[in-house]
């Protein structure tokens, strides 16, 4: 009998093989974090998947919080692009770290003490410093002496406004006018309320990026180019 070869074979059996995972290798830094998990988990009722739940929740609070939230459009004043009961995205840094409300975008605000006690959407027609006025002799409203040809969004059959205005909007705000003319209370109903019906930028709760409410009308909202061959404030009245 050859006790070496059966001297050997135990000595390789007593071993564990290199593929072959120690538990005890772990660092001393992922078994504290597990421990940690695992005591927290036999706390709360449901084990894991309550705690997973909870991490879940903490991560949407602090995402809707902070970044971006869902916004539901309560009326008509923004058809034919946004209608009632859609759902859009609305971005809380677009304004964030130097950035400024820009002509022809949709912004979601809070009205309190101006258009009322609620969140409202609309869109950027002036902001500080600008000179809006309608209507010209062709019916356009005009900002900073350049007609804007708002004919891509306007409300079909809607006028720039029925009501007349010329107006300066003051540093820090914004002249937000709905796209439904004719069903929409925007600046130009508040003119004589305290601010002229003029939003404080500060006011902005973020910009309308997506509808992502119906799903079948996911879409980007882009900042239309009507707006683009406005003039800067600084140079409208020479």
């Amino acid at each position: 009998m050859n006790t070496e070869a059966q001297h050997t074979e135990r000595d390789r059996s007593s071993h564990p093989t290199g593929s072959e995972e120690d538990p005890d290798t772990q660092g001393p830094e992922g078994r504290s974090r597990s421990a940690l998990l695992d005591r927290v988990a036999q706390r709360i009722p449901g084990g894991r998947i309550t705690l997973t739940a909870l991490v879940c929740l903490l991560f949407l609070i602090v995402l809707s919080t902070f970044v971006t939230q869902p916004f539901e459009i309560p009326s008509s004043s923004m058809e034919p692009g946004l209608r009632i009961g859609d759902r859009v995205l609305v971005n809380k840094l677009a304004y964030r770290f130097g950035a400024e409300p820009q002509r022809g975008d949709i912004v979601v605000f809070d009205g309190t003490g101006y258009f009322g006690n609620a969140d409202y959407v609309k869109r950027v027609v002036g902001v500080g410093g600008d000179h809006v006025v309608c209507c010209d002799k062709e019916g356009r409203l005009e900002v900073n002496g350049r007609p804007v040809d708002e004919s891509t969004f306007l409300y079909p059959g809607d006028s720039p406004s029925e009501v007349p205005f010329d107006v300066v909007v003051p540093a820090g705000r914004l002249f937000l006018l709905g796209d439904h003319r004719s069903d929409s209370s925007d600046s130009r109903d508040h003119l004589g309320s305290p601010g002229g019906g003029m939003i404080p930028v500060g006011d902005v709760i973020g910009r309308a990026d997506w509808i992502v409410w119906p799903s079948d009308d996911w879409t980007r909202l882009k900042r239309p180019g009507a707006y683009a061959r406005v003039p800067a404030a600084d140079g409208a009245h020479g």
